[in-house]
Parts: structure tokens; sequence; C-alpha cells
């Protein structure tokens, strides 16, 4: 279901003999661009499957439940939904909160490696609320217990766990306390929520008792900067804290820097990388691709600079916050797009931000029709249209 653009799982042909000791130079922002999107998938559709591509992108974010299918459809060589579906319902992957304290979708065993690390995080979001300035540590323990023998059981829906807690708690917030719940506890949410055309209220359980297995007793902090600057990379310590929401990261970095290779970014910025991170050609050639909401692309880096424009930014701004699906020309964000659909009628309105040439505009429309056919097989009447920003 994907394009006919031709892809592979390995390097990029166009890969350069760039620099590949520690110190590997200056790098440009447009290498940076080309570099990130290889690691991303994006220079050409993969041949992996679904879940080595959640693994190399270390998690998608899924606030929005069916925002991974259309990135992983961008990203991978005849993408079908189904693929990523049944990766859920066979428990190797989950939704759960992660970096940012957003929903992301991950591999079973990212999940029991990389949740322990968030922990701190997580738990000091819950106080940074300020909703139950009367509850203390001890009835968070509490908190934590009772939900966790509750979920343990079971998954619950958030109205069943503030139920259950208010009968314990009758005198304190219940929608905090679920919340305590959901950020104390390593939480996942189960199908039916987040599979493809599926709708329903979020339901919970913990990890142990959907896995079967326990987290990561000793997770690593140096594991969890390869695997981002794997995916993200070469970035900045400020850039994976962005990603990630953790911070103090400048020491973990410190302790692998005899490690890790070293660039200085146009700015003057240090940036760290794994030592076999693809560094394409800065000309590499790239096809349009369509972002998801949410796409951790557009999303992973204190300087976005690499793939966001600035004459783009104010168009990415929407009256509620909350972030559009974009498409990419030549690698950078160039527009917006939506899906207006109707019973009988399916339409791609896209949005540029300023006039594409015709070849562009071609390659556009050629992509979209093929993301129409993605999102809305079985409507009869499919339409795409360019449009102009207000």
């Amino acid at each position: 279901m994907g394009s006919d653009d031709r892809h592979s799982s390995g390097p990029a042909s166009t890969l350069s003999a760039a620099p590949r000791d520690r110190a590997g130079g200056k790098i440009t922002n447009r290498a940076l661009n080309r570099a990130l999107l290889e690691r991303q998938l994006l220079t050409r559709r993969s041949d992996r499957t679904a879940l080595a591509a959640v693994e190399q992108l270390a998690g998608m974010q899924a606030q929005a439940p069916q925002a991974p299918y259309v990135g992983l459809w961008s990203r991978l060589q005849n993408f079908h939904p189904d693929h990523l579906g049944a990766l859920m319902t066979g428990r190797e992957v989950v939704r759960m909160a992660m970096m940012r304290s957003t929903v992301h979708l991950i591999t079973a065993a990212d999940a029991l490696s990389m949740r322990p690390l968030f922990q701190d995080f997580l738990a000091r979001g819950l106080r940074a609320t300020g909703w139950a300035p009367g509850v203390t540590d001890e009835d968070l323990a509490k908190v934590a217990s009772v939900g966790r023998e509750f979920l343990d059981e079971r998954p619950r829906t958030n109205p069943q766990i503030r139920a259950h807690l208010a009968e314990y708690w009758p005198d304190h917030d219940p929608t905090f306390l679920t919340l305590a719940v959901r950020n104390l506890l390593p939480c996942v949410q189960v199908p039916p929520r987040g599979l493809w055309g599926a709708s329903g209220q979020p339901t919970l359980t913990t990890t142990q008792a959907w896995l079967g297995r326990p987290e990561d007793p000793e997770p690593s902090p140096e594991w969890l900067v390869h695997r981002y600057l794997a995916a993200y990379g070469p970035a900045t310590v400020q850039d994976m804290q962005a990603w990630s929401g953790l911070t103090r990261l400048g020491e973990v970095f410190g302790r692998l820097r005899p490690s890790l290779r070293t660039y200085s970014a146009e700015d003057g910025r240090e940036l760290f990388d794994v030592p076999d991170g693809p560094l394409p050609d800065p000309d590499t050639p790239v096809p349009v691709r369509f972002l998801p909401e949410y796409d951790n692309c557009l999303r992973s880096h204190a300087d976005r600079a690499r793939v966001i424009p600035e004459d783009a930014r104010a168009g990415l701004a929407s009256k509620n916050d909350s972030p559009r699906p974009t498409f990419l020309v030549d690698g950078h964000v160039r527009g917006t797009w939506k899906l207006e659909r109707s019973r009988t009628r399916a339409a791609l309105v896209l949005t540029p931000f300023r006039s594409l040439s015709k070849r562009h505009a071609a390659e556009l429309t050629s992509e979209a029709e093929r993301l129409l056919e993605f999102v809305a097989p079985t409507t009869g009447d499919r339409d795409v249209r360019l449009t102009t920003s207000d």
C-alpha cells in the first residue's frame, strides 16, 4: 500500500564518506536534515517489518490513535493497518505514557527497558499539576499499591479506576488519583484502543499483567542515549532532553563522550552521534512524504530548524496548540494536510505554506492520492485538493 518509489532497509546508496573519526568537524543544517530523514526511514520506504520500524524510531507518539498507521505507511513498503493491529493484539507493541508524558507506541521489549527511566520524570510531573496539595508521598504510595492490585486483575477504564479509588480516598480529587495511577505505574492501553478504525476509551492494565514480564530492574540511561541518537542524531544534549522530557542528561553524555562522535553545528553547538550513524550526502534527493499529527520526526529536537524552516513555523500554529498533519518537500515541512470524509466521499486537502514548483506539486498530489487510497480504501469518491494558506 506504499508508493512505488524504490526502497530498502539498508543504508542509502548515496551515503557519503563523511569524517568518521571521533571529532567529525562541522556539519551543515542540510546534512543534519538528511541524517534525520535517513534514520527516520523517510528517504525511501524501507522493507523492514512494522515491529522493526517502531524499534528503529524508539517509539512513535500516539496521542492520536491512528497517527502511527500513517507514520508507518510513509516509511514502509506495502504497509497494511493489519500489520500493526496484529502487533498490538499479539502484545508485541504497546501504547503507554512515556517520553514527555505523552502516549507512545513502543515495542514490548522497549517498554520494559525504557519506562523505568521515565518513572521519576512522570512522578515529578504529577506533583507539578498542583491538583492535590494535601496528598502526601505516603498517600501516593498507597494509591499506587491499590491501583496496581486493581489493574493487575484485568484492564480497567478511567471511570472504573476513579470509582475504585474514590472508595479509599473520598475526599481527594478522583481525577488526580487516576492520573497518579497512570504516572506512578507502568500502565498500557490495551486494544481495541489504537486499532485501525476502532474506537473506545482508554482501558489500562500494567505491563506486568499484559506482557507477563517484569520491568528491567537496572535500566540504562546510556543505552537510551544510544537509542535516541540512532533515531534522531546527530543531536545536542538539549535535543535529547526535548525529546524525552528528562533533565541533567549532560552527565550521561559526558560518560559516553569517549565512545561517541562529535560534530559542530553551523551555529557552533556541539552535536553527538553514535559511531555508526548514517550521514547521507547533503544533496541526496528525497521524496515527498506525509507525516501525521504528533510525528516525532518534528518533535524531538530543541532546535527543529533541521526539518522545520523558519517560514513554516507560523503555518504550523493552531488555535488550540494541537499539531497539524504535515507534508515534507525536499525533506522540510512545506505545508499541512487534513482528511475530510463522509460516508460516500473522502478528500485530502493540502495547504502549502508557499507556492510549489510544478514538479513538487505533481509529486505531492501523486503521493496524496496514494495516502487517500490507504486511509479511505472503500470510499469510491476520492479527491485531492491543493489550497492556499490563510
